[in-house]
This record gives structure tokens, C-alpha cells and sequence, in this order.
């Protein structure tokens, strides 16, 4: 048979992961005009496109728009979801290296880093990743409970776009979030939340949150809550400001400090709730009999590391009372049997998309990775496109040197046959389809985009006939 890429021997490639990453890679594999191929995605829930369906913000409904793209990939010629797939459960490793050509894993980063201080785990004290899937009506966390009625503080750890999503959401009423694709069990929980301060707790400054600038201007456009800056915590070291009047300064964290510095210049207006930012400020240890009561908090420095700015804490401590704190440090990925795991990092072990064997090894023939979980958790949702195409042409250039992978079972109906003999429930891309319609319509009579369904069994009985197994 002749070397895969042609039309009588198809490139067949499995990604595993149905987010961004996955259909940025499948689009850009079936658009290449010297390779035929075929691109199958897989995905553990019945439903696709990660965290644009399950972590952006339930009143960022432009953000979200990018699924028309994705749209657009899966009615290409050549492509196949499978949903409700997992890895380890109704297929491993080894099937997918029987089957296909090459494997690309772009299953994301799922797991919060942990703050590793005392009371981490008390009640109260929670992961942003579950509130935000709670919110956003993602399964694995439906049947969460967050008691938001008993807090009248919440603090929240970090300065990213993760952060300021879950202080946005705490600060939003009623009107405004019946207005979003919010899981309905969540809207009347916040809607009955005691919280009237959130307070944002950042390690460094201003010049170097990792905040997007749209995310930190929208807490400042809140119609219930005033944000509040103590000018005293916004005002620069020497090298960070430096590096802000330099040339070498990006536009965004210039507009960063400039948003930052105008929030500083505000006077209260005296809404019901109130959203302070802290900066060079860390968490020390979170204390409570039982359950969250209040947080230590450790005040830092701003030091030069080997030519970057390390928080360093200075020995300062105060202790503010809450009830609710959410966690947002960082996210970490999440090991799978038989895949190379570089621990240290939380990603697969890779050098540019190519998985590697071990550190400083070969390449795995066949194996490739984009996305968070080959880079670690940065960037925005259109970072995913440049990083896949990265992947995709190391792909390519490996698909022209003949070092594919050379399954023995490559016929596209085989990997389903597989699945049906496994008692596999998969879900079709029309099957997702007819999950959406169903959506939207529960959302109609409401005037909201869509009412989410939050149950794998619910969306598997409105995929019909299109779900398989």
C-alpha cells in the first residue's frame, strides 16, 4: 500500500480532545492540498468545543461565537466526532495506534494547582475549575454546592482572565445573568448570595497581572458593584516602571496599569456591592472552625530573579474575614496511561507538538500534542490556532519522511465497529446537533441563548438516534 496522505491510503488521524486546540488541528490537517486525510475527534463528553462551551463566562456570548468556526471544520469532508468517548474507558492507547496514522492529544488542562498552604481544603474554600463548571453546566460538576447565601465576603486568589470571569459572576443580579446560557441551577443560588465585598487577591502588580485588558475593564462596568484600588497598592517599583515608559512594554500590560490606575481615581458610588482589587498580596493560610472564617494574607515585595520579578513575601500579615474563597492559580494537566508525562510542567512530555519518549529522547513516532496540554495553560482562545498549526506541521513534515504510525485496522469503520463492540454510547457530530437544537429551544421561551443541559444521560437521549452503541 502506498505511504498514507493519498487518496487510495487516506491519512487517518485521531485527536483526542474536542476544544479549540482539537479543531484547529483537524482544520487545518483536512486543508492541506498535498494530503488526503481523515480526522476523527474524540471527546469524553457528548458535547464539543471544551472550554468555550464549559469555561468562558456565561455573559460573554461573543467569545463563544467562535463555535460557527468550528461549524465549519466539521462539515468538511473527511471529519468525525465521537463524543462521550474516553480514553481509558471505552478506548486506550493502543487502540488508537491499531486504527490510525498518528494521534494527536489535545485534551487541555483540567486540574487547578494547588496554593499548598494550611486550610486550603477547608469548606468554603474552593477550586475556580469547579465553580466555573458549575456554573457553565458542565457535568462532572452539576452537583456541586456552593452556599453562597452564608458569605458576605469572598476572596478570590489569582489575576488572571479566570479570576476576574468568577469575581464578575459573584457581582452580577439576577436580570443580568437570566439573560445568559448560565445553568439554571445556578442562577438562583447567586441570585440569593449574601456576598457584598469580593476582594481579588493578586501576588504582583499591576504590570504583571495576567489579566486580559477587556477582562479587567468589564469589573469596572458592573452595574451592582463599585471596584475599588487603594492607590498605595498600585504604585510601581523602579523596574517595573521602567519597563511600563519603555518601548519594549506590550500594549497590553501598559493599558493593564492605565485601567488599573483610573479604577484607583474612582469615588464609591454606593452600589449594593463592592469588588477590591489587592495587589503584592498572597494567601497564607485560610482558617475556620469546620469552615472558611477568614484568610491570612501575606504582603510582598517585588525582587529581580535572574531577570524577572519575583514576589518575595516580606514577613507583613493581616488576617481579613470570609466566608468564600476560589482558587485560581494555574491549571495543570492531567496524565493518561500509556503517554508520555513531563510532571514538572503538567504537560505532555514534547518538543514543539512532537511527543517525546522521555527528556531529551526520540520522538514518539506518531504522537503529537497542541494546545494546553502541550504548553501549559497561556494565552486566549485564538492562541490555540498559531500553537496547532505548529503541531500540524511537524505533522505534515513527518506524514512527507514516511514516519507514521502503521495501523493495522485502518479502514474507518473499524474504530466504530470497536466502539459498538465495547458497548460504546458515542455521539455523531448530528447528534451534537440535535443536543444544540434541543438547547436552544429549552432557551427560547425565556429569551436566553440556550438552557444547558447538565446530565450526560439527558444530552445522550436528545442525540437520538445519532448517538451509537
Amino acid at each position: 500500500m502506498s505511504e498514507p496522505g493519498t487518496e487510495e491510503n487516506p491519512l487517518r488521524v485521531a485527536i483526542i480532545g474536542a476544544g479549540p486546540s482539537g479543531f484547529y488541528a483537524a482544520d487545518q490537517i483536512l486543508k492541506d492540498p498535498e494530503t488526503s486525510a481523515q480526522v476523527d475527534l474524540f471527546d469524553r463528553l457528548p458535547t464539543p468545543y471544551g472550554l468555550v462551551r464549559g469555561g468562558v463566562a456565561p455573559d460573554h456570548p461573543k467569545i463563544k461565537s467562535v463555535t460557527r468556526v468550528y461549524e465549519r471544520t466539521a462539515a468538511k469532508e473527511g471529519f468525525r466526532f465521537f463524543g462521550n468517548v474516553e480514553v481509558g474507558r471505552d478506548l486506550h492507547i493502543s487502540d488508537f495506534e491499531k486504527h490510525y496514522h498518528a494521534i494527536m492529544y489535545t485534551f487541555g488542562a483540567e486540574a487547578d494547582r494547588e496554593l499548598g498552604i494550611p486550610g486550603e481544603d477547608l469548606p468554603g474554600s474552593y477550586a475556580a475549575t469547579a465553580f466555573v463548571g458549575w456554573y457553565n453546566a458542565h457535568p462532572d460538576f452539576a452537583d456541586r454546592e456552593f452556599h453562597l447565601d452564608r458569605a458576605r465576603r469572598a476572596v478570590v486568589i489569582g489575576n488572571g482572565n479566570v479570576a476576574m470571569d468568577v469575581a464578575r459572576m459573584l457581582a452580577l443580579d439576577d436580570a443580568e445573568l437570566r439573560l445568559t446560557d448560565i445553568a439554571d441551577h445556578a442562577i438562583g443560588v447567586l441570585d440569593a448570595s449574601g456576598i457584598e465585598e469580593i476582594v481579588v487577591l493578586g501576588r504582583r502588580g499591576p504590570a504583571q497581572a495576567a489579566y486580559t485588558n477587556p477582562e479587567i475593564k468589564e469589573l469596572g462596568e458592573l452595574e451592582k458593584a463599585d471596584v475599588i484600588v487603594d492607590p498605595a497598592e498600585i504604585e510601581l517599583d523602579p523596574v517595573s516602571q521602567a519597563y511600563i515608559e519603555s518601548d519594549d512594554a506590550d500594549k497590553t500590560t501598559k493599558k493593564n496599569v492605565e485601567i488599573v490606575r483610573e479604577f484607583a481615581g474612582r469615588a464609591p458610588s454606593g452600589k449594593p456591592k463592592r469588588v477590591v482589587l489587592r495587589f503584592l498580596s498572597s494567601p497564607v493560610e485560610i482558617k475556620g472552625g469546620g469552615h472558611v472564617e477568614s484568610i491570612v494574607i501575606g504582603r510582598n515585595e517585588l525582587v529581580e530573579d535572574e531577570g524577572t520579578l519575583r514576589a518575595k513575601d516580606t514577613g507583613e500579615r493581616e488576617e481579613l474575614d470570609c466566608e468564600l474563597v476560589l482558587r485560581s492559580v494555574g491549571y495543570t494537566g492531567i496524565p493518561i496511561r500509556g503517554v508520555p508525562f513531563d510532571e514538572k510542567r503538567g504537560t505532555i512530555l514534547n518538543q514543539r507538538g512532537r511527543v517525546l519518549e522521555e527528556h531529551g529522547a526520540a520522538h514518539r513516532r506518531g504522537h503529537y500534542t497542541a494546545g494546553w496540554i502541550k504548553r501549559g495553560p497561556s494565552g486566549v482562545i485564538g492562541t490555540n490556532k498559531k500553537d496547532a498549526k505548529e503541531t500540524v506541521d511537524h505533522l505534515l513534515e513527518d506524514v512527507a519522511a514516511g514516519s507514521m504510525l502503521d495501523p493495522s485496522s485502518p479502514d474507518p469503520n473499524s474504530i466504530e465497529a470497536l466502539l459498538r463492540e465495547r458497548g460504546a454510547n458515542y455521539v455523531s457530530f448530528s447528534g451534537w446537533e440535535k443536543i444544540d437544537r434541543a438547547e436552544v429551544g429549552r432557551g427560547e421561551p425565556h429569551g436566553r441563548p440556550r438552557v444547558k443541559f447538565v446530565r450526560v444521560d439527558e444530552m445522550l437521549e436528545h442525540a437520538g438516534s445519532d448517538s451509537e452503541g
